[in-house]
């Protein structure tokens, strides 16, 4: 499979392809639950209850959704084949349990999707919230268990989706960016560039590699399979994939191409910031969008600290990756044999620092 080249390489002309300038005043990529959708959400839960249906073996036949799943049938590909990103709002959770408005999202979940385990330990439902550790002194720590900045980036599977429960005091803003948008602003801004940005680069595994593999995993930026674009940036564990003596150091064009993928990242006319609310829900494309989130100051209480859920989803609709996706989500069949019920008690997770 040939790279893109700064010679031969067109600008990717796709609804995915979007600029946060022209999407702010506008809502298409809101879905707002009416009170009726509330109600049969509240239904299937109170079904897959009553039938004793928990992740991770709830499937979409335990979570019936009659009149909103075809709607989710829809957003499905929308995320896939579309501008790569929704919010749903309006779902109530007031005075749910943890536990059953993870039972809501999971449900939801499954009308989009297969969850994958996202990590070493099995989880298929990750917590997002603050351990009170550091990814920056720690090379195993995950970005999500901390309240520090995320810088753009993105994961495994075909959609990652993040559900809040609580909110922090301060921060903690969710930033999306098109990076099939950033694909055409490097064409057109520094296409000397491109030919880097398609070369091998190596990410660390974050000391999450299978026994059989090394530590670190190799891929491009940008990537093509038939007409479809796939971006990858994780700028952090590129940088500490320097870590491992076999792993070529960065060049300077390297760190001028990171620089200037970050640039882009944080450029206003192409990043898109929303405050997550309790109950609402963000659907993400991994292979056309880079998500971030800002620094958050969290409250003192414990019970009200920040505190979202997450899915990552397979959708069955991409058949054909490049060979670094492939090795990368191969860990996840590693992964997978044994999926981890999702912990609520969040004291234990601090205990064990779990990824």
């Amino acid at each position: 499979m040939s790279r893109p080249t700064a010679l031969t390489a067109q600008p990717y002309q796709h609804p995915s392809a979007w600029r946060a300038v022209d999407l702010r005043d506008r809502s298409d990529w809101k879905l707002f639950l009416t009170q009726d959708q509330n109600r049969e959400l509240k239904q299937a839960l109170a079904q897959a209850r009553a039938r004793g249906a928990e992740i991770p073996a709830l499937s979409q036949d335990d979570f019936p959704l009659p009149t909103l799943g075809p709607v989710l049938a829809a957003l499905r590909l929308e995320l896939m084949q579309g501008r790569g990103f929704c919010l749903i709002r309006g779902l109530d959770i007031a005075g749910l349990a943890a536990s059953d408005s993870a039972l809501i999202y999971w449900g939801i979940g499954r009308h989009l999707g297969e969850p994958m385990a996202q990590n070493a330990q099995g989880d298929v439902l990750g917590h997002i919230t603050d351990l009170g550790v550091d990814f920056h002194a720690d090379p195993n720590v995950r970005g999500y268990q901390t309240r520090l900045r995320l810088p753009f980036h993105n994961d495994l599977g075909d959609i990652v989706g993040l559900m809040c429960l609580q909110t922090a005091k301060r921060g903690g803003l969710s930033r999306l960016v098109s990076s099939a948008a950033i694909y055409n602003a490097v064409l057109e801004r520094r296409p000397d560039l491109m030919d880097v940005m398609t070369g091998p680069w190596y990410l660390d595994r974050r000391g999450e590699n299978p026994p059989h593999k090394k530590p670190y995993y190799i891929g491009a930026f940008f990537e093509h399979v038939g007409e479809r674009l796939f971006c990858r940036y994780n700028r952090t564990y590129v940088e500490t994939g320097q870590r491992f003596d076999e792993v070529p150091r960065l060049t300077a064009r390297q760190i001028e191409a990171l620089d200037f993928i970050d640039t882009l990242c944080y450029d206003p006319d192409l990043q898109l910031e929303m405050a997550l609310e309790p109950g609402d829900m963000q659907f993400v494309n991994n292979y056309s969008v880079l998500h971030s989130r800002t620094t958050y100051e969290d409250w003192p209480e414990k019970e009200r600290r920040r505190y979202l859920l997450r899915l990552w989803l397979n959708t069955g609709l991409v058949t054909e990756m490049p060979p670094s996706w492939m090795d990368h989500h191969s860990d996840w069949d590693t992964w997978k044999l044994d999926p981890r019920p999702p912990i609520f008690d969040l004291s234990m997770r601090r205990a064990e620092l779990a990824h």
